[in-house]
């Protein structure tokens, strides 16, 4: 088995990850600077480091553990975030993604594994769903930091010899997920519903999303550590879902009966977002995504 250095290992998705990492016997190293990830959400197994990805020490964490495989899941996440604040965005989300780079130069790896955003690279000018194919062009700057963040992976892969696995994520929801500190609007909606309060949409709630179950993205990644392979591959259902229909939903799935508001749109937020997964799903042997109220179902349950 590998020695895995998995980044923002202690949040949201990154934990769920851990667990399966150290199930299939890898060695497992994660890097987190616990700005929205939890330190319980540690697996037992994994070796910790408190660290910023954007650390000039994360090298000392290279050389003292060897990884072979880089799985880099720490990232600023917030879309409406990176447009207040680009700096701190960029920071993050370039700047730390091109110091791990540097470490998997001057330490060699064989694979770095990427969280990179289907919901937010590509942008409203490509068709619906949206293939591999499809020509970025991100709207927000977190998208932007995405997008460049491949980029960077790719010339690195191409000089230093690993595999650039570069998975588009959907929009990531399920258990766990930070509902103050992840920006999905699954755990925002059922958050301030749980606590008697009122969510709010944003604008007209016909924006579309494709929401995908964080197990499922587990199961992907499980298959290419086994079998790495360059990306990118798209991780969502193909399926588009209303912001005004998600609210309906889990209204409906929290056993409630009311109507959500809505308020002023936010900047930087693509119209329509859905993901052609037909790629990654082949390689998974016609692998089936988690319905949308199965998942919720199942996140719900998980909060009692």
């Amino acid at each position: 088995m590998a020695t895995i250095l998995l980044t923002g290992g202690a949040g949201f998705i990154g934990s769920h990850l851990a667990e399966m990492m150290l199930h299939q016997g890898h060695r497992l190293i994660i890097v987190d600077n616990l700005s929205t990830g939890k330190r319980e959400q540690v697996p037992e197994g994994a070796v910790f480091v408190e660290m910023d990805i954007a650390d000039p020490e994360l090298e000392r964490v290279f050389e003292a553990h060897r990884p072979s495989i880089v799985s880099h899941h720490a990232a600023q996440v917030d879309v409406r975030k990176s447009m207040d604040d680009p700096a701190f965005d960029t920071r993050v989300n370039y700047f730390g993604t091109l110091n791990i780079l540097d470490c998997c130069r001057r330490n060699p790896v064989r694979q770095l594994i990427f969280a990179s955003s289907g919901g937010a690279v590509y942008g409203d000018d490509v068709p619906h769903p949206t293939p591999e194919e499809a020509t970025p062009h991100p709207l927000s700057i977190y998208g932007i930091n995405k997008w460049c963040g491949e980029q960077l992976i790719q010339s690195y892969a191409a000089e230093y010899g690993f595999v650039p696995t570069l998975l588009r994520y959907a929009n990531v929801y399920g258990p766990r997920q930070n509902p103050r500190g992840e920006a999905g609007v699954i755990a925002i909606f059922m958050d301030r519903l749980a606590r008697g309060e009122i969510p709010v949409i944003h604008g007209n709630g016909e924006k579309t999303r494709d929401f995908v179950f964080v197990e499922d993205l587990v199961r992907i990644n499980a298959h290419f550590l086994i079998h790495p392979e360059a990306g990118p591959f798209n991780a969502g259902t193909g399926v588009a879902t209303s912001i005004r229909a998600l609210a309906v939903m889990i209204v409906k799935a929290m056993g409630l009966d009311m109507a959500i508001p809505h308020g002023p749109d936010k900047p930087g937020e693509q119209l329509v977002s859905v993901l052609d997964s037909s790629r990654v799903a082949a390689r998974l042997g016609g692998f089936r995504f988690t319905p949308l109220a199965e998942g919720l179902a199942r996140t719900i349950q998980s909060r009692s």
